[in-house]
């Protein structure tokens, strides 16, 4: 095992009432891939910056190696003294470091260095902060919530540059896809204890319900071994007092363990406050069109969404995602074409720029609408602080300002006054941001029972998975063009009919092809002798190769279903099942591209050959 390079043990830290932390530990060693994982308010993002060296501990120890470089991803980053995005981007390497990894991370990100820092979206600005702390290749990664604000391709990018770092990593995120993609360990802090788990992020909630399960047993054990003695206590015939006293302060030790156990933070209670029921048909759109300059937005689109979908809208920021959902609820007159909504439509919006919120409005008042201490939900009155315990708000937090509560309470906030008010159509613009795994989990929950009609936005791939029907996205996701399309099922539903489809295109132009280079052999046969050409040394060597290649490909593919056909396995041991799934599902895509290159390589060496 590596020495650790950054280690920090029983640390403790609290603002007034119950400690954050009570003796978190966290060791980095090189090459982690640790994922942070816990609820809202836990602790996440102030242990990483104990870890960066921003905020100190009120006690415990910290060790850093002399020589590791850290680098901390900042959610409100300083421009001040930088003209230029890329002069501060490059203000973060240090000696040695690659000044064109600025560019090259700019550029993935979507911006070209010039910008001014001054007139950056919060999303820019977080692009901007990412490029600064992946420049260095430091040591040490410290990302708090890096998924933020980008879009599917770019985390797609993302997700590959973090599997490739030599940088040990410690993240927080809410994004399942790319926790599962990036992380092998999981250290998950809960009450302010931070237990570890030597696995990445697909075997932690498995894992973790089975600790709360065995800590629930413990806690059962311990009550029954207190009734036990305090049985003893009350009927017991007295034997020797020193013994008797002995027992009596293990009984009172036991009860204050009992007392003063915190169980599990709870779950969010809530459902979506139902309206009347809108007409069959919701939205139907018919060619509508929408062009800013020379730019084409959305090119002649047509949908018919009915009562009860469940429709996500996928694309690369930029793409006219927003401008499409505006068009299609009414908000955004389209340039040609028609839209006509359904009846008795009462909406409800959530938005991702958090516009409807006032910095100085209490959550009380902003929960009420400033009309008292009650809210109608569901046809009943709540009194506003119980309404707030459903979204685990403490009572005293109503007298709050909402600029004092964290990205993810403010979510929840918004959330709790969406789910207050009646509605029949749902939109999500990233709801997903900020919400911590079982808010998320409660959310998928809410849309997928919900009566009426969810449009959302989301760069979550696995929150469309389990939650929508249907899903638009570009036609050409590299370069968005204003065609956009329909696809049954989530995003991976989605990406599948696009590979077939891209398929099918590829076998129609190797069919085109052919044809043409039949007709033009024969033309050039009769007009001159066909000058002979060969295959390159490249092609040559995969031809000659790429059989062994798929015969091994295949044996893997046997080996592992072999052992997958145990009837015991899955029952068993769903995670190693699971691997090998996922295992058999890549070995077969690369079968397949194996396969299509050398039946491609076949058919040119016999026309080269004649």
């Amino acid at each position: 095992m590596a020495p650790p390079i950054l280690k920090l043990d029983n640390i403790f830290l609290s603002f007034g009432g119950t400690p954050l932390l009570s003796g978190a530990n966290l060791q980095v060693e090189p090459g982690d891939r640790i994922c942070l994982v816990g609820r809202n308010g836990s602790g996440k993002s102030t242990l990483l910056k104990i870890a960066a060296g921003f905020v100190e501990p009120q006690s415990g120890e910290i060790f850093r190696h002399p020589s590791a470089t850290v680098r901390y991803l900042e959610q409100a980053p300083d421009f001040d003294g930088y003209e230029t995005v890329q002069a501060y981007a490059e203000a973060g390497l240090g000696p040695g470091d690659d000044p064109y990894r600025v560019a090259y991370l700019l550029e993935h990100l979507g911006l070209t260095g010039q910008e001014d820092p001054r007139s950056l979206s919060g999303g820019e600005a977080r692009r901007v902060a990412l490029a600064r702390v992946l420049a260095p290749e430091p040591d040490i990664l410290l990302l708090d919530e890096p998924t933020n604000h980008l879009d599917l391709p770019t985390i797609e990018w993302l997700e590959g540059e973090l599997q490739k770092s030599r940088s040990a990593l410690v993240l927080i995120s809410h994004d399942r896809r790319f926790l599962e993609k990036v992380s092998t360990a999981t250290v998950w802090l809960d009450r302010g204890i931070a237990r570890r788990l030597n696995r990445g992020f697909g075997d932690f909630e498995e894992w973790r319900d089975k600790v709360l399960e065995e800590e629930e047993i413990e806690q059962h054990k311990l009550g029954k071994a207190i009734e036990r003695e305090e049985h003893w206590l009350r009927y017991g015939v007295t034997a020797r007092r020193k013994r008797n006293m002995r027992r009596l302060g293990q009984l009172q030790a036991m009860r204050a363990d009992y007392r003063g156990h915190r169980g599990p933070q709870g779950t969010v209670q809530a459902n979506l406050a139902d309206a009347r029921e809108s007409g069959k048909l919701v939205i139907e759109a018919e060619r509508i069109t929408k062009t800013y300059g020379a730019r084409t937005i959305v090119a002649p689109f047509s949908i018919r969404v009915h009562r009860g979908d469940c429709i996500g809208l996928v694309g690369p920021n930029g793409a006219g995602k927003t401008t499409l959902l505006k068009m299609l609820t009414g908000q955004l007159k389209p340039d040609s074409g028609t839209v006509k909504l359904g009846t008795n439509l009462e909406i409800a919006v959530l938005d991702q720029k958090r516009e409807d919120l006032n910095p100085d409005d209490t959550l009380a008042h902003y929960l009420t609408d400033g009309r008292g201490e009650n809210l109608l939900v569901n046809g009943e009155q709540r009194h506003v602080t119980g309404y707030m315990k459903d979204f685990l708000f403490q009572p005293e937090q109503a007298r709050t300002p909402i600029r004092n509560l964290s990205g993810g309470e403010r979510a929840r906030l918004m959330l709790a006054r969406i789910m207050a008010k009646p509605s029949n159509l749902l939109i999500l613009d990233e709801p997903t941001n900020d919400l911590d795994i079982e808010t998320l989990d409660l959310l998928q929950e809410i849309v997928a029972g919900y009566s009426g009609t969810v449009i959302l936005v989301s760069h979550d791939r696995d929150f469309l998975d389990r939650t929508v029907t249907s899903t638009i996205a570009p036609a050409d996701p590299e370069q968005p063009d204003g065609r956009w399309i329909e696809y049954a099922g989530g995003y991976s539903d989605m990406l599948t009919q696009r590979k077939g489809a891209e398929d099918e295109r590829r076998r129609a132009a190797r069919t085109d092809k052919g044809k043409v280079q039949e007709g033009g052999a024969k033309s050039s046969e009769e007009a001159a002798p066909r000058s002979k050409a060969k295959l390159s040394y490249k092609q040559k060597f995969a031809l000659e190769n790429l059989p062994k290649e798929i015969a091994k490909a295949e044996g893997e593919i046997a080996v592992r279903e072999a052992k997958m056909a145990d009837p015991g396995l899955f029952s068993r041991d769903a995670a190693t099942f699971n691997r090998l799934a996922t295992e058999v599902e890549k070995l077969r895509g690369d079968l397949t591209r194996m396969e299509e290159e050398w039946l491609e390589l076949e058919m040119l060496r016999e026309e080269l050959e004649g």
